[in-house]
């Protein structure tokens, strides 16, 4: 079952940023507008408060996860990335043509804040 559309985000983020590109009826759901444009606050606000009415959907989290990552927010964004790596891996779309499993984007996000982390260092 696929969940969501799934695209790699803008530039050097593009590991750690895999947002959602669903458009459907109701909006934008999954902020994928706001992360490809780099609103990244208006990314947060939106993620949290559709987190708050559908907890623990993959494509909330991942999102979610890579704008902490975005923020520097590390931690924050290794918390989620895990949280999906503990549920069911789902099928998740990348593009028309491609898709991808929720726990390999998770994996690839965690492997982005390990770069980061010893490129700081």
């Amino acid at each position: 079952m696929r969940t969501a559309l799934i695209v790699l985000a803008a530039a050097p983020f593009a590991l750690a940023a895999l947002p959602a590109q669903a458009q459907r009826s109701d909006g934008d759901p999954v902020a994928s507008a706001a992360i490809f444009n780099g609103d990244l606050s208006q990314a947060e606000q939106q993620l949290n408060n559709r987190l708050r009415m559908d907890p623990g959907q993959p494509e909330l989290l991942l999102n979610l996860a890579a704008v902490y990552a975005q923020t520097g927010r590390t931690s924050q964004a290794r918390a989620l990335y895990i949280q999906v790596l503990q549920q069911r891996d789902v099928e998740m779309d990348q593009s028309a043509d491609r898709v991808a499993m929720s726990h390999a984007i998770a994996n690839k996000g965690l492997q982005y804040i390990r770069t980061l982390q010893l490129s700081a260092r």
